[in-house]
């Protein structure tokens, strides 16, 4: 900006900048439903990030079409019969695969989290977790509460990419 400008440059927080990452990641999800992402963070790097979808080398639900949809199963009913792997599981599988620790770090996910994922997550480690959105099912808050987890709900980020572009 040159001198006298009055524009404002609001940068985002670190919890609104990994989130906003999150949601980029979750559009690499295959899912027909939902796309959500996921990204594990320490020391405000990034570690690995995940979507969900099928595992490596199966045949997703945008080859094959959904199975939940296919059967008329209803959004949080069955969860078990799906092709999919939910974002959190696939950033801590990723981990795991390259032999990054993930004790101390934070999850940051576009979506709730199912007490699966939950027991993976304290299994792991890790310290943090932070979402912008509701889960029905809440009993992954208390498992959290009682592993010494902090939970934080954000609101969503404003879904833009802010840049500045000056030369002199």
């Amino acid at each position: 900006m040159k001198e006298g400008d009055n524009k404002v440059w609001l940068r985002p927080s670190w919890d609104q900048y990994f989130m906003k990452i999150a949601f980029l990641v979750s559009e690499r999800s295959t899912c027909r439903r939902r796309h959500v992402g996921a990204v594990l963070v320490k020391d405000k790097r990034i570690l690995t990030t995940g979507y969900n979808g099928a595992p490596k080398g199966q045949k997703d639900c945008l080859e094959m079409d959904c199975l939940r949809d296919e059967l008329n199963i209803e959004s949080g009913k069955d969860k078990h019969i799906c092709r999919a792997m939910h974002a959190e599981a696939n950033a801590i599988v990723q981990a795991a695969l390259h032999g990054i620790h993930m004790e101390k770090a934070t999850l940051y996910c576009t979506h709730g989290i199912c007490s699966g994922c939950a027991k993976m997550l304290i299994n792991a480690g890790v310290s943090r977790v932070v979402t912008c959105a509701e889960r029905k099912e809440a009993d992954f808050e208390n498992m959290f509460s009682d592993a010494g987890i902090e939970f934080v709900k954000i609101e969503k980020p404003e879904m833009r990419i802010n840049t500045l572009e000056y030369y002199r």
